[in-house]
C-alpha cells in the first residue's frame, strides 16, 4: 500500500512540475471531469454493484484520498503528452501504451491489497481503459470548443 501511495504522490509531483502543453483552464476542467467521472464510476461499480474497491469494503478516507490523487494526475499526464499533431497510428499506440500501463498499475495495486476485486476481472479493465482514455480526449475537445 505504501508503494502505491508513493507512486500516486510521484504522479502528482510530475503532473505539477512538468512543462505544460495544456492551458490552466483545460487542466482544471479536465481534471475536475476525470475526478467526478471516476467517483461516479466507482460509486456504481464499487458501492452499488460491489465489483471492486479500494483498501477495504465501504468508504474509507484512504480510498477517497487515493481517488483524489490518481484521477487528476493521470488525466493531466495523459492529456498533456497526447500526440495531437501525429498520425492515427501514433495516437493509437499512445492510448494502447497508457492502457497497458494502467492495467499493470492495477495489477500491482491488487498484489499490494491496495485494490481488491469481488466480481471484477482484470481483463474488464484492459478492455475499458482505451474507452476511458477516449472519453478524456473527448472531454478535452469539448473544453476547447467552449473555451473558444
Amino acid at each position: 500500500m505504501i508503494l502505491i501511495f508513493g507512486c500516486l504522490i510521484l504522479f502528482n509531483i510530475i503532473a505539477f512540475f512538468m512543462p505544460k502543453r495544456l492551458t490552466k483552464i483545460e487542466i482544471y476542467a479536465t481534471a475536475l471531469f476525470a475526478t467526478c467521472f471516476g467517483f461516479v464510476v466507482d460509486i456504481l461499480l464499487d458501492f452499488k454493484s460491489n465489483m471492486y474497491g479500494f483498501l477495504t469494503e465501504g468508504v474509507s478516507y484512504l480510498g477517497v484520498m487515493a481517488q483524489l490523487l490518481i484521477y487528476p494526475s493521470i488525466n493531466i499526464l495523459f492529456l498533456n503528452y497526447f500526440p495531437f499533431t501525429k498520425n492515427t497510428t501514433a495516437k493509437t499506440l499512445y492510448i494502447v501504451a497508457w492502457s497497458v500501463f494502467s492495467v499493470v498499475f492495477e495489477w500491482i495495486s491488487l498484489q499490494t491489497s491496495f485494490f481488491y476485486y469481488t466480481t471484477w476481472k482484470l481483463w474488464y479493465s484492459a478492455v475499458l481503459y482505451p474507452i476511458l482514455f477516449l472519453i478524456l480526449l473527448a472531454n478535452l475537445r469539448i473544453v476547447r470548443r467552449i473555451k473558444e
